[in-house]
């Protein structure tokens, strides 16, 4: 009697993690989080240039944020894809930025000297070569006048649903991921091999992740604007 056996084959994911295009809120060097302004100009412009650099690698998915700068990014990029007529798009509250809280839409530099200025920091990148995301995450919350910004503990818990979900994802070798700066940053310096992220990545940049059968992910490269 035969015994047929199945072996279930070992699929390594690639993440292409693209920063969506440049939105007013960013023109204007506001805070972002989940406040949300439309593309510019430059940024569809972006977003399209994206999508070419990308339209060779058949992607079995598409992800995003569900915040529209994030997902209208992700169309665009679609429509340049080699399988577009096949792929799913996903807008998942998972992949948002980080909540800002009572900061959303302030001037950036301002929000950044009072949340490191407590801690001796006037400089934003300054605070980024020389403390964890983490620790600055709970400096968000703690400079927060409502104390409803997200801390590491919340923000982790709503991003690991997304890559619990993405793990999960049955035969999809190669993902496309729209999200936010903030978000690729913390992503970088959890699994990136010292990467200096002081330098955010730019709109419509292009991050690769590569994830293994077990769930374990590694940063190949960072903040690319071409493959």
């Amino acid at each position: 009697m035969e015994v047929a056996i199945f072996i279930r084959r070992k699929i390594m994911k690639r993440i292409y993690i693209v920063r969506h295009g440049q939105t007013f809120i960013n023109r204007y060097n506001k805070m972002q989080g989940w406040c949300d302004t439309p593309l510019t100009t430059l940024g569809v412009q972006g977003a399209d240039e994206a999508g070419e650099h990308l339209k060779d690698i058949p992607f079995d998915i598409a992800l995003s944020s569900d915040l529209k700068r994030a997902s209208d990014t992700c169309e665009i990029i679609m429509k340049h894809n080699v399988n577009k007529d096949e792929l799913q798009h996903i807008a998942s509250p998972f992949f948002r930025e980080q909540f800002y809280g009572y900061f959303e839409g302030m001037d950036s530099e301002m929000a950044w000297r009072m949340i490191g200025g407590p801690h001796g920091y006037d400089d934003r990148h300054e605070l980024l070569r020389k403390e964890r995301i983490d620790t600055i995450k709970d400096w968000i919350k703690e400079a927060d006048p409502y104390h409803e910004a997200e801390n590491a503990q919340e923000y982790w818990e709503r991003v690991n649903q997304g890559f619990r979900m993405i793990s999960e994802l049955d035969g999809a070798e190669n993902i496309l991921l729209v999200t936010h700066g903030f978000t690729i940053r913390s992503i970088v310096d959890h699994y990136g091999n010292g990467i200096d992220i002081s330098n955010g990545p730019q709109n419509a940049s292009i991050t690769i992740m590569d994830m293994n059968d077990k769930g374990e992910m590694k940063i190949t490269a960072y903040n690319k604007m071409t493959l």
